[in-house]
């Protein structure tokens, strides 16, 4: 893209030790995008005690479209997300996790997916990774996570937690905050009376480095924010106006 064109489209990268997967997964993003339409990459540092912002720093001679945002401390994926949407200058995101396991290449079909909806203002389009590169006992605990969330949430969303998503900024800056709601987040754009589409993403090995969660500290952490999304989607209202 030419550097003095408006970004159509910010990719929100949140990350925590993933120097890695820095200049890997930038690279993917740029020829993934490059020639489609300008684009922004937000790379949001939440506190890596490695050289995570090292690697950053770096790339920014790479890639001059490259925006870094660094927290003092880890406040979480979620908070990240934020800091990362509120910063952006495009009216549409893509995110993506840092570990290199979401593959910049479905960014494209995501963007034209939301750009065929007629109601995409309200749209948020979720990744489905139905082929998952992960473990057993990983792909099992996310199986059940899935299941017991649609259960009790009704999101009908297959795959919640994938890291690909692209929706618009402004229906993302109206979702109620708070730790971990990138986990919800389909669940909170129908709450909000948006809409929410699947799409089948590709799913890979994690790039490098290892990984910040567990499915003990997942699974303990999921339980009060399940039911705290609970108790937002019965208290929630969305009127609707008289011509």
């Amino acid at each position: 893209m030419s550097i003095g064109a408006s970004p159509v489209l910010s990719v929100v990268v949140p990350v925590r030790n993933e120097a890695e997967n820095v200049l890997p997964l930038l690279t993917e993003i740029a020829a993934a995008l490059n020639g489609r339409f300008p684009f922004e990459i937000i790379y949001v540092d939440d506190g890596s005690t490695d050289d995570t912002y090292a690697r950053l720093q770096a790339a920014q001679e790479q890639f001059p479209t490259l925006k870094i945002v660094r927290h003092r401390h880890s406040y979480g994926q979620s908070t990240a997300i934020v800091s990362a949407v509120q910063r952006a200058e495009a009216p549409l995101i893509a995110m993506l996790d840092g570990d290199g396991q979401n593959d910049p290449a479905d960014i494209p079909a995501l963007y034209d997916r939301w750009q065929a909806h007629p109601d995409r203002e309200r749209l948020l389009i979720a990744g489905w990774r139905a082929n998952r590169q992960d473990t057993s006992s990983r792909r099992w605990a996310s199986r059940v996570a899935n299941w017991v969330r649609s259960a009790l949430l009704h999101d009908h969303t297959p795959d919640s937690g994938c890291g690909s998503k692209l929706f618009p900024r402004a229906l993302f800056l109206d979702l109620p905050r708070f730790d971990h709601m990138h986990r919800f987040l389909p669940a909170l754009v129908l709450r909000a009376g948006g809409a929410v589409e699947s799409v089948v993403v590709n799913h890979r090995p994690r790039g490098g480095g290892v990984s910040n969660y567990t499915n003990l500290r997942r699974g303990l952490e999921g339980i009060p924010d399940l039911l705290g999304v609970m108790w937002l989607i019965r208290r929630g209202k969305v009127p609707e106006y008289l011509p």
